[in-house]
């Protein structure tokens, strides 16, 4: 098996196993570079190699494996046989075997899925222990005799302080998040995940792993990672690239739908009626609404003869490209064909050759008379006529919307062009929902779409617009929905989100947040008014504490110097209108914590975690929106170690100490 003096002489042969990959991933790009054959093939190989080089060479430093494995009698295929598992794949030297097996491999899967009742061949499961890039202790399990216990360096990973961005968990993903991570691509799953449960590093690590299993084909259709807000990517943006994957694009939807900037503020009326699925049904009336029917020929001058398409034929070529569903633009295109090859029959009858000069001639002549029948379309020109408000003929919001909900979204004072309008947040789905009507939008093999719970309908289908053709990991919590839309039930979600068949997981046990947490944390689940199964913590460690002060300022300094005496990260999570005088207070007292203490709202919590955090004033937190109580049930379970609630006001009724 090897003693730790035998695993670290190994750790030093795969740095030195790394470095001649990267050695030879720089040379291979200058051979690729000279290499005969076709430009495009030549170009193609130069990209890969480069890009394979830049990736090892910015490989982030850290521990080259964290398990092994040892296979005993018991595996016909490897029997006999030990790998360490990392990170990623180092080969041996000389075309050797490899030194370290990528997390993903297939034989790696043992090492999460094997136990003392199911060993899979595994004869010894041996976890490593690091500090830094150290390699300080190891840990044995033999499966196969049966020996399977609580892991002291599972637990010491798991419970490992918070400072800086997330980290991966490929050291420590538990049989049931194995299970997602490693599901089909063609396979899209919902995962309901009570806080601390792993959800959103499931999420990643099943985007690494189908990049590993299925690179090709989504090196071609790509792989999207949709966050709540700027703040989250940041926090999960190192975790992709510690597992060997730079090629995935992530950004929030804001930032995906952001064809126009922000520059308006809708009222709350007006917001919740331009999330509403029923947009969808008055933004598809008001474009084809601009489709009219043929009422004179179209005529093309071609010399001094002119070419004619009558109006029976120009109707029957309008209604047969209705029927067949196509984006508007493509229609419009297909509408300009048939009139094209209508006069292209003439010609021949005539005893004309048509050649493609003249027949892309005859396609710009019949230009004038398309823009009538069936006109050119922008986005943001037609929700410019419908924010305005109907000038003439029927309103496509009739029917469809109530007076005062029309009235919400007419603009009050309309500008004079489209050129002087303004938009909003809101506005950014509803003009996607129009370029999705118009022409298709870029699709991606697989997207992964984490705080699901907060996407409004047409939120929904912008996301759908982008997986139709390929499949969704969708993460989120039910318990944590804040906005005036946050979904109730998955099933209602997955239908808006194109997948209906989605099959929905919970995962029940929280690896991050102390059972002491999560205990109180989940006294308010019964007001939330969700069905969500109730978060088991793993970790009988942590602390929690509620006091009672006269001023909440100067309470959340008191806490804030006591969380200084320990290691990590600091959060004070207050009420949106508190946090100016709370961060002021701590300025003033001289707390000054550096990097390690943040005070934020709780609107902006949602995601993050901290080793220590410090929760102001729960009532007014509660208070503070229609959906507060969601709002403080996500604020409460941010910290991974202790958690500290101030309050002078008497707490939510709702919220009560666990006995």
């Amino acid at each position: 098996m090897g003693t730790l003096d035998d695993e670290r002489r190994y750790v030093e042969e795969c740095r030195a196993g790394l470095r001649r990959m990267v050695r030879g991933a720089r040379d291979n790009v200058i051979v690729g570079e000279a290499v005969a054959g076709d430009s495009y093939s030549a170009e193609q190989l130069g990209r890969h190699l480069k890009s394979l080089a830049k990736e090892l060479g910015e490989e982030p430093e850290g521990p080259p494996f964290f398990g092994r494995l040892d296979f005993g009698p018991g595996s016909a295929e490897h029997r006999g046989r030990a790998y360490h598992i990392g990170r990623r794949h180092i080969t041996g030297e000389l075309g050797g075997p490899p030194l370290v097996i990528d997390w993903r491999a297939p034989v790696s899967r043992a090492f999460y899925r094997a136990g003392a009742r199911d060993p899979q061949g595994v004869a010894v499961r041996r976890r490593f222990g690091w500090s830094g890039t150290t390699l300080t202790s190891f840990e044995d399990e033999r499966l196969e005799q049966g020996e399977e216990g609580e892991s002291r360096i599972l637990a010491a990973e798991i419970e490992r302080p918070r400072v800086g961005p997330m980290r991966d968990i490929v050291a420590t993903i538990q049989p049931e998040q194995d299970d997602l991570v490693r599901a089909e691509l063609d396979t899209s799953v919902c995962v309901q995940g009570g806080p601390g449960t792993g959800k959103t590093a499931v999420g990643l690590h099943r985007a690494a792993f189908l990049l590993y299993a299925h690179r090709r084909r989504l090196e071609r259709s790509g792989v999207l990672v949709l966050g709540p807000n700027r703040a989250f990517l940041g926090y999960i943006s190192a975790v992709l690239p510690a597992l060997g994957e730079v090629d995935v694009e992530q950004t929030t939807l804001e930032r995906l739908l952001g064809a126009v900037p922000v520059t308006a503020t809708d009222s709350d009326e007006a917001a919740a009626v331009k999330h509403d699925a029923r947009m969808a049904k008055v933004l598809r009336k008001l474009l084809y609404g601009r489709i009219s029917k043929p009422v004179e020929p179209v005529v093309v001058p071609d010399g001094s003869y002119r070419w004619r398409v009558y109006e029976d034929e120009l109707r029957r070529f309008v209604d047969d490209t209705r029927r067949e569903a196509l984006p508007y633009a493509v229609g419009r295109e297909r509408v300009r064909a048939r009139v094209v090859e209508s006069i292209r029959r003439q010609a021949e009858t005539r005893g004309q050759t048509p050649n493609a000069p003249w027949l892309r001639k005859i396609g710009r002549g019949v230009t004038s008379s398309l823009d009538v029948l069936w006109p050119a379309a922008r986005p943001v020109e037609v929700l410019y006529e419908l924010l305005r408000g109907p000038e003439s003929g029927p309103d496509p919001a009739a029917g469809v919307l109530s007076d005062a909900e029309r009235a919400a979204i007419t603009w009050d004072r309309p500008p004079r062009s489209v050129r002087s309008a303004t938009w909003s947040a809101a506005d950014l789905v509803l003009l996607d929902e129009l370029a999705g009507l118009i022409e298709r939008p870029r699709g991606y093999g697989h997207v992964i779409v984490d705080e699901a719970q907060d996407l409004s309908p047409m939120e929904c289908r912008a996301v759908a617009r982008r997986s139709e053709h390929g499949s969704l990991t969708v993460l989120g919590d039910l318990a944590q929905g804040t906005t005036p839309w946050a979904a109730t039930s998955w099933r209602e979600r997955m239908e808006l989100l194109g997948k209906p068949d989605a099959r929905v997981i919970a995962l029940t046990t929280g690896f991050r947040v102390p059972a002491a947490v999560v205990d109180l944390a989940n006294t308010l689940l019964a007001a939330l008014d969700v069905e969500v199964p109730a978060t088991r913590s793993y970790r009988a460690d942590g602390r929690l504490r509620v006091t009672q002060v006269a001023k909440p300022a100067k309470g959340v300094v008191t806490a804030v110097r006591e969380a200084l005496a320990f290691e990590g990260s600091i959060g004070v999570i207050a009420a949106d209108a508190d946090v100016e005088e709370l961060a002021s207070a701590l300025r003033d007292e001289g707390v000054d914590a550096g990097e390690r203490l943040t005070v934020l709202a709780a609107a902006m919590a949602k995601g993050l975690e901290y080793d220590h955090v410090i929760v102001a004033e729960p009532a007014a937190i509660a208070e503070a929106e229609r959906r507060g109580l969601n709002r403080l049930y996500v604020a409460l379970t941010r910290a991974v170690s202790r958690l500290d609630v101030v309050h002078a006001r008497p707490l939510p009724p709702q919220l009560t100490r666990p006995r």
